[in-house]
């Protein structure tokens, strides 16, 4: 149990390798579709190639769009597009940096589906069975035009009266298999030395840049994530203070009313502590609805500039007015759970 929660741990705080597992997943669950799916042409000439063309393209364009669900960087790499530049800054490279990234994560599943399709050949025959030209078949030579159109359509259904045992549609069935088996096998051959370049020729340009643009990226997911933990951080200490500012001030009204009774008990200590917790001083110093509101529009409007040592009053002047300021010591917690 110990060893599948670190596991389970490395996973949840390396948001890489959860993207690289969820690219795994879904092509696994890919090829497993595909396999289980029992594929049945129409055998008609007017949706043959609608049908095939559909069933090659339109599972990839679904797949690549869960890819793109389930990445949790394609959200933050349109919050970061499309934010305002405020304090900070946009930088097009990270930008586009992570929408590689993304691309590259996406597009896995939605070529194992096509690849599997053109190695099978089944959705490339039913394509384009009417588009195979009868003047390279002798076959067809005492056909005419309407019945080479016709055989060309059963070309997919093997179990048709029609083309049944018929040696001309296993030769236009073979040719167009090979066809796609070929297209097939080159794009993976494509995308195979695409590859070996791609991690061929990286060392030979200058790594500056790729470490930066990856360093900021990781930082813009991050930083938006401990965001959102320290909102909900904060928030449960707010609901918990006015949950105990609630009882104490019941407490004071019904010892007002006299409707509590005086049994001799010492006076109870105060439910509320707002001196205490000094680890969260820098949440507590945000105490009201007007407060939490602002914070959150100039968060997103201006976000603070990527420099600890400058000085803290960009956030603009009565953000706390109604806390004491935090402790000099406190500021660096301040800049990176805010």
């Amino acid at each position: 149990m110990d060893r599948f929660r670190l596991f389970f741990q490395h996973f949840q705080n390396s948001s890489e390798s959860v993207m690289n597992g969820i690219c795994l997943l879904l092509a696994a669950v890919t090829i497993k579709l595909y396999s289980s799916f029992d594929f049945n042409c129409p055998c008609l000439a007017r949706y043959n190639t609608l049908y095939g063309l559909g069933l090659l393209l339109t599972p990839p364009l679904a797949l690549f769009l869960c890819g793109l669900l389930v990445n949790r960087q394609s959200v933050v790499m349109v919050e970061e597009w499309c934010r305002p530049e405020g304090l900070r800054r946009k930088d097009s490279g990270i930008i586009w940096y992570m929408c590689s990234s993304v691309l590259q994560r996406a597009l896995a599943a939605p070529m194992v589906w096509i690849l599997l399709a053109l190695l099978d050949g089944k959705c490339f025959v039913c394509a384009f069975s009417n588009s195979v030209d009868p003047e390279k078949f002798l076959d067809f030579a005492n056909m005419t035009p309407s019945q080479v159109q016709l055989f060309l359509a059963k070309v997919p259904c093997k179990e048709d009266e029609l083309v049944r045992d018929n040696p001309a549609r296993k030769a236009v069935s073979r040719y167009l298999r090979c066809l796609s088996q070929a297209i097939g096998w080159s794009i993976t051959l494509l995308l195979i030395v695409a590859a070996f370049l791609a991690r061929c020729l990286r060392p030979c340009f200058d790594q500056t840049v790729l470490l930066q643009r990856r360093y900021w990226s990781n930082y813009v997911d991050l930083e938006q994530k401990l965001f959102d933990e320290t909102c909900c951080e904060h928030a449960r200490d707010f609901a918990h203070r006015c949950v105990l500012h609630f009882f104490a001030s019941m407490q004071s009204e019904l010892r007002a009313r006299g409707l509590r009774r005086d049994l001799g008990e010492e006076p109870p200590e105060p439910l509320v502590d707002l001196d205490g917790g000094s680890g969260k001083a820098h949440l507590r110093a945000v105490c009201s609805q007007e407060q939490v509101d602002h914070l959150l529009s100039t968060w997103y409007s201006s976000k603070p500039p990527l420099d600890l040592a400058a000085s803290p009053g960009f956030w603009g002047a009565g953000l706390s007015h109604r806390a004491p300021m935090v402790a000099p010591g406190t500021r660096l917690s301040q800049h990176t759970d805010v």
